[in-house]
């Protein structure tokens, strides 16, 4: 800053005195330098009792109102990762639509095709914390290339594990393979960086809802393209893979060239940093931040819970609708059915959970997935009823999701956010990989019916810590 006062005397760089321009004083102030700072602190202009001329012609001009660049850089966010989320849901439908049959003709039983989408599962949970920490550290564009780079590289692998007829090298790839999952989700926390408080449901939900681009076309493209790979000595079964290899690559470019600025390095450079504190946060961190709110160890329960019951319910439907007669074309309808209910209302939860708060809305999700579980587990021949229980699940899933991930942002301070919610998405995916694995005992031991009553039994603690927060609030 740089103020010039009536009746002082300048001096020029040889020290020599200057004549001191008359009339009032002027402060010009000049902007701080920092990375993609949006905006401008005018601490210690000098305070004047008459008003201040228009500035000097050698100024330089006034920067654009901050709040219009911030409105810019979240459009282009949010675009950037909703182009990202289409194309990862692609390249993952595609690969997974014909992971189980590559699986078990590679293993030769039907009981180890499973392990395919468990391998899936679990890379994903294990690729959580050192994307985390690489966002924590570097910002949201490097973890999420990280994702998408791993997984092509899964994708080749298991490529490679169908020419050369190995089933464990193909654990070996689907399980970086599962990087992709765990970049989609880790993208809906790049959107609510930016966001403004009130409206993060509703940004973290657009994201959700981009999704369901892919996820519809992935199995539809599988087909073409395990024909694209004849006479290339690869397995027909393997050409989704390549694809979606492709797709990956292609996503990890876009994010790579266009996530610019990082919106967590911008949403850092916005909040104000206490004396000698630091920019961002350990998963130490992070661990500390969730244990240390009810909010957030609440929100970590939300999405845990909701992603366990409907991974635990929906894998094992299939099986159950098989067993009373259903058909390969119905079973497809009731999983399509449910992948609409898992994204395309997502954007009808996030503005639920602006307008009402995050714990109305978590309740709302464990009402839907016990409906989801009374319906289903005592279908039994009603087809009809077990698409409407499984619509209901994916409903749910979507609430405790949305509404979960906007109170873990908003329970966590800005310098552990990504550290906490890295840590938030690995508990959700082992949560999701025991549930998977615990749904095939069950249902072989017991029955689906209990299978549902059991992951009925998960959402009462939930309810429970839902509704004492919500009075905690509102007291």
């Amino acid at each position: 800053m740089r103020a010039v006062c009536p009746g002082r005397m300048r001096t020029n760089r040889a020290g020599r005195a200057a004549e001191a321009r008359p009339g009032p004083a002027v402060s010009v102030v000049r902007p701080t330098r920092a990375p993609y700072r949006l905006t401008w602190h005018t601490a210690g202009v000098t305070k004047e009792t008459e008003p201040v001329q228009p500035l000097a012609q050698d100024v330089p001009p006034l920067i654009p109102e901050p709040p219009a660049d911030l409105a810019a850089v979240r459009r282009r966010t949010t675009a950037v990762l909703v182009g990202s989320q289409v194309l990862g849901g692609l390249g993952v439908a595609t690969g997974v639509a014909l992971a189980a049959l590559l699986a078990r003709d590679l293993s030769g039983s039907d009981a180890m095709a499973g392990l395919a989408m468990t391998a899936s599962v679990v890379g994903s949970a294990m690729a959580a914390l050192p994307m985390a920490a690489l966002m924590a550290r570097k910002g949201r564009r490097p973890g999420l290339v990280l994702g998408y780079l791993t997984a092509a590289v899964g994708a080749v692998v298991v490529v490679l594990a169908a020419v050369l007829e190995v089933f464990p090298l193909m654990l070996v790839g689907m399980a970086a393979f599962g990087a992709a999952s765990a970049a989609g989700l880790q993208a809906r926390y790049g959107a609510v960086d930016l966001a403004e408080p009130d409206r993060r449901g509703r940004a973290i939900s657009l994201v959700v809802w981009s999704t369901t681009v892919g996820s519809v076309l992935g199995p539809n493209i599988a087909g073409p393209a395990d024909r694209s790979v004849a006479g290339l000595g690869v397995p027909p079964m393997a050409g989704p893979f390549l694809w979606a290899a492709a797709v990956f690559l292609v996503a990890g470019a876009g994010v790579f060239l266009l996530l610019r600025p990082d919106p967590l390095l911008v949403a850092r450079s916005l909040e104000p940093q206490a004396p000698g504190g630091a920019k961002h946060g350990t998963l130490r961190d992070g661990l500390a931040a969730v244990t240390g709110s009810s909010g957030a160890l609440l929100a970590v329960a939300a999405v845990a819970v909701s992603h366990a019951v409907m991974v635990s319910i929906m894998v094992m439907t299939p099986v159950d609708l098989g067993h009373h007669g259903a058909s390969i074309e119905l079973i497809g309808l009731v999983i399509s059915i449910h992948i609409a209910g898992m994204y395309a209302f997502s954007p009808v939860m996030g503005r639920l959970s602006d307008r009402f708060g995050r714990p109305p809305v978590i309740l709302l999700a464990v009402v839907l997935l016990g409906l989801a579980a009374l319906l289903a587990g005592t279908a039994g021949h009603d087809h009809v009823r077990s698409a409407a229980g499984l619509f209901l699940l994916g409903l749910g899933w979507s609430a405790g999701l949305v509404a979960g991930s906007a109170l873990l942002t908003d329970a966590v301070p800005q310098p552990a956010r990504a550290a906490a919610q890295g840590l938030s998405d690995l508990v959700m995916n082992v949560a999701a990989a025991v549930g998977g694995v615990l749904a095939g005992v069950i249902t072989a031991t017991a029955g689906y019916s209990w299978l549902n009553a059991s992951a009925a039994l998960l959402l009462v603690p939930l309810a429970v810590a839902a509704m004492r927060l919500r009075a905690r609030t509102r007291a």
